[in-house]
């Protein structure tokens, strides 16, 4: 029978319990000596731990997610004889003397200590196998560009991969795009690294993707929305009868559906080839709502056949359930149009960039007394700044300003929304 050798954990220093992130063999797999087998990540730093003899695995003891110490088995192995040279063997002086078959156990790889004090600072102590920020620092690429999602946010190949294809695919073969340098932080001063919310990855990744295929332009104009404020607040008592907040959205949102119907190519997407646009006839409005955990744009469905006071009692549910995190995939998708009103936090202009696969999206400052000439002297009137940002390729600019002219005389007069 094949002599069995057990491949334990070496000397990992000061260390109990480290987890394995990465199991680099498996059971019929012929390893040579000093191939790494598995790799452990303690909370400061990762390490690769190799084997200590040419061998054939037959059995794996660990997995990836388990902690092991100092003398653990990782693995059961027969060892490889290894076929000596016949002229060194021939012309060895020395008698030979049997030795044991106990394998020299090495000692984890050691690495550098200004190359790792690099890969941590660098990678602003993002999760990866040793393999993966090799080969990330070999392509010149930042851990921190990299949407993790492997378990516990930790960066897989297959991450890196996707970061690979995605910037070939926006290059179009001209190169991939220039990355930011990082820096360490801490030479200049205390830092605190602290995670991104799984929110802010999931839409920071979609936002950069945006940003990077649609050519956005954005076009400002003020509303005067005086009399719409008297109407609102003319009906705010009968809303609170029902247990309803009639917030200024739900008129906004009107208004957009009002606007879209009459410029339909707003309500529109680009087809996959970029060949034609697909046009909608239905009207689902994404409205931005600002989470404790980042900003997300549930969908309001078939605004258009919806009274303001359903709609405000759906805004307000969909808007509780935002926040407290119970938003499903369903409530996320189907949206025609957004939305991203500061009204409630501040401002005046900004540039909302376009949730694609949608081709425009309205802006809203917060509203404010300002004089106005009407021909002979100045009024009070309640000015609400809009900023409309657009996809240039489907919209063109004469679109554009004809549409957030449209927008901006229903919420003038809301009554032109019934006509």
């Amino acid at each position: 029978m094949a002599e069995v050798i057990e491949i334990k954990v070496p000397d990992i220093g000061d260390f109990d319990a480290v987890e394995i992130i990465e199991v680099m063999i498996a059971a019929g797999d012929t390893v040579e000596e000093n191939q790494d087998i598995i790799t452990l990540e303690s909370d400061k730093a990762a390490m690769e731990i190799p084997s200590p003899t040419a061998a054939v695995i037959t059995e794996m003891k660990v997995a990836v997610g388990d902690k092991i110490k100092e003398g653990d088995v990782i693995a059961l192995a027969n060892p490889v004889v290894q076929q000596e040279d016949t002229e060194t063997v021939k012309t060895a002086a020395a008698p030979a003397v049997k030795e044991t078959t106990q394998p020299v156990i090495q000692q984890p790889k050691a690495v550098d200590s200004e190359k790792r004090e690099l890969e941590i600072t660098s990678s602003d102590r993002q999760h990866a196998s040793p393999s993966v920020r090799q080969l990330a620092r070999e392509l010149s690429i930042d851990l921190n560009d990299i949407t993790a999602t492997g378990p516990k946010g930790r960066i897989s190949k297959e991450d890196l991969h996707q970061l690979i294809q995605q910037r070939m695919t926006a290059s179009q073969g001209g190169g991939s795009l220039p990355t930011v340098p990082s820096a360490q932080y801490e030479k200049f001063g205390e830092v605190s690294p602290q995670d991104l919310s799984r929110i802010k990855k999931l839409s920071g990744k979609h936002l950069h993707a945006c940003w990077l295929n649609i050519p956005h332009v954005t076009q400002f104009d003020e509303a005067d929305i005086t009399e719409l404020e008297a109407f609102r607040q003319a009906n705010k008592a009968e809303a609170v009868k029902q247990g309803i907040n009639l917030t200024p959205l739900v008129f906004m949102m009107k208004a957009v559906v009002a606007a879209l119907k009459k410029h339909p190519e707003l309500n529109a997407s680009l087809s996959e080839d970029k060949s034609a646009i697909i046009m909608k006839h239905y009207y689902h409005i994404g409205v931005a709502v600002d989470t404790p955990d980042g900003l997300v744009v549930p969908v309001i469905q078939d605004v258009d056949k919806k009274g303001l006071f359903t709609l405000a009692k759906e805004l307000s549910t969909v808007s509780q359930r935002a926040r407290e995190g119970k938003l499903t995939a369903k409530d996320m998708q189907g949206g025609t149009f957004s939305i991203s009103s500061l009204g409630g936090i501040g401002g005046s202009f900004f540039t909302p960039i376009v949730n694609a696969p949608e081709v425009a999206i309205l802006g809203i400052g917060r509203h404010k007394m300002q004089p106005v000439w009407n021909g002979d002297s100045f009024i009070p009137r309640l000015m609400l700044p809009l900023s409309l940002s657009y996809d240039h390729r489907v919209i063109d600019g004469a679109l554009g300003a004809r549409f957030i002219t449209e927008i901006n005389g229903f919420l003038t007069d809301i009554r032109k929304v019934l006509l």
